[in-house]
């Protein structure tokens, strides 16, 4: 399943035990229909995201920023400490491509950039090594 959304805060990463690290984001997605009355209803849906495979995305994961995400979706459920039910959307991200915003953009408005960067950057397991660092080799 792919969505796109722009985040609601920057993204976490969280180290879990045997040494496992996991980049916990948020992503709201917008969606609207016309209803039989014909006025336009935009609702919005929100995602708790995590990505296993590399945490030196988690730089560019910033509050504002649009992301395109691919993986697969599960509900939660719980009963909070007052006793209310409670839902919620989680989204196993596999593939990340940014789209730019958020407050990484607004730095790099700041300074004159280095060299140019594409609009949208695609991001996956074989361009990020495990140190968070990217790899440029084309295999």
């Amino acid at each position: 399943m792919d969505i796109t959304g722009r985040l609601t805060g920057d993204a976490v990463v969280r180290s879990l035990s045997e040494g496992k690290k996991v980049v916990n984001f948020s992503v709201a997605v917008n969606d609207s229909y016309k209803a039989k009355n014909g006025e336009r209803v935009t609702q919005t849906e929100f995602f708790d995201c995590s990505y296993w495979i590399a945490t030196g995305i988690a730089q560019y994961l910033t509050k504002g920023s649009i992301v395109e995400l691919s993986g697969r979706v599960s509900a939660r459920a719980w009963v909070d400490g007052e006793g209310n039910a409670k839902a919620g959307l989680n989204f196993h991200t596999s593939k990340i491509t940014l789209h730019g915003g958020g407050a990484t953009a607004d730095k790099n408005k700041a300074a004159p950039p280095a060299k140019a960067k594409p609009e949208a950057m695609d991001v996956t397991a074989a361009q990020v090594s495990p140190d968070g660092q990217h790899d440029d080799l084309p295999f």
